[in-house]
């Protein structure tokens, strides 16, 4: 449905650091002009610094290939500064087999890792 999604920062830096750690582990790049993120040559995730001090939150959920990537991206969003705000599980209440981390990125924005394969 979509082609990509723009999102507002309020440091660019910090943001790049955090979505260039915690997208590694699900098969993602930062690309050549060092605000996309995505598939190498695809970029569907764009930051855009902005001043305004009043930047809107969202819930950005990225498909994992295994629970393991799961795992990995919570972990490495840890490291690069971002809240735990569910680790790694089991979530029945959104279906069955649906795994998944949530973090809080440096911005507030709910950033998901979710695989729905089954184990």
């Amino acid at each position: 449905m979509f082609d990509h999604v723009g999102l507002q920062v309020r440091d660019l830096e910090t943001a790049r650091r955090f979505y260039r750690a915690a997208l590694a582990p699900l098969g993602h790049v930062q690309d050549e002009s060092g605000t996309g993120f995505g598939p190498k040559g695809a970029p569907a995730l764009w930051l855009y610094e902005t001043k305004d001090k009043a930047v809107a939150r969202t819930h950005l959920a990225f498909g994992a290939a295994t629970r393991e990537a799961v795992e990995r991206f919570h972990r490495a969003g840890l490291e690069a500064g971002a809240r735990d705000n569910g680790g790694p599980g089991l979530r029945a209440e959104y279906g069955p087999g649906y795994f998944a981390a949530f973090l809080v990125d440096p911005d507030g924005n709910n950033v998901e890792a979710v695989c729905l394969a089954e184990a």
